[in-house]
């Protein structure tokens, strides 16, 4: 199982949210180059960067920061926020991005999205749905978390058949910077339903033991973030529990 650390930007600055709400933001004072170059010393392979405010406005708005990050740092960065075309997924690749996510568009757009995939491969994009519970459905949260989409997670997934889409990130929003360990019983179905794909768990990892109950499920990555910047454990624990025991 992959391991990403996360970087979240926000005005060049790390930052982490509670629930995907800009209201409740924690910046840290690290420089992100600082904070990725410590990763790919600490043996991490990938990193996964997030651009918030792009998320917030529908529009690339940190780009080339990440592309200046990808260019200096020899790790390979999955990144996304913002992305709203295939010129926006070009750009990202064109500056050393290795994988692109696209989030609300994959829900709202899945026409477009798989043309994308078409286009770049499915191996160089991510398809991010964000999930809320909504009675016993999960529901995509689209725009920054702020809008509900008018299907659940599974019809959504459904227009991705197999053998289009490679890589699928799925966050728990009410679970995400909560530190209350990830939502193993809705990872669990996804993985059963949908084998062809490669699934990453984010959102609410807080200790190694939940790494590994992740790859015991079978995720093929996991997602952590404020578990890493708060010291709950190292980058080094971490990629040591990746394998279930």
């Amino acid at each position: 199982m992959i391991i990403y650390p996360a970087i979240d930007l926000r005005a060049g600055a790390c930052v982490r949210l509670m629930h995907g709400r800009f209201d409740q933001v924690t910046r840290y004072d690290d420089h992100p180059a600082s904070r990725l170059a410590a990763f790919a010393a600490a043996g991490a392979t990938w990193a996964h960067i997030v651009d918030l405010d792009g998320a917030a406005a529908g529009r690339a708005v940190q780009h080339a920061l990440i592309g200046e990050l990808a260019r200096a740092i020899d790790i390979r960065i999955q990144s996304g926020g913002g992305v709203r075309s295939a010129a926006d997924v070009a750009a990202l690749i064109d500056a050393g991005v290795a994988r692109v996510v696209v989030g609300s568009l994959a829900v709202s757009q899945p026409d477009s999205v798989a043309d994308w995939l078409r286009r770049f491969g499915p191996d160089r994009l991510t398809l991010a749905i964000d999930v809320k519970a909504d009675g016993d459905l999960w529901v995509p949260a689209l725009k920054g978390w702020t809008e509900a989409a008018g299907v659940d997670l599974w019809a959504a997934l459904d227009r991705y058949p197999p053998g289009l889409a490679r890589h699928l990130l799925v966050t728990d929003v009410g679970r995400d910077g909560a530190l209350t360990g990830p939502n193993l019983e809705l990872l669990g179905e996804i993985v059963r339903r949908r084998p062809d794909l490669k699934v990453q768990a984010s959102g609410g990892v807080a200790s190694v033991a939940d790494l590994g109950a992740a790859a015991a499920l079978g995720c093929d990555g996991a997602i952590v973030g404020r578990a890493l910047y708060e010291n709950r454990f190292t980058l080094e624990e971490a990629l040591s529990a990746r394998e279930p025991a």
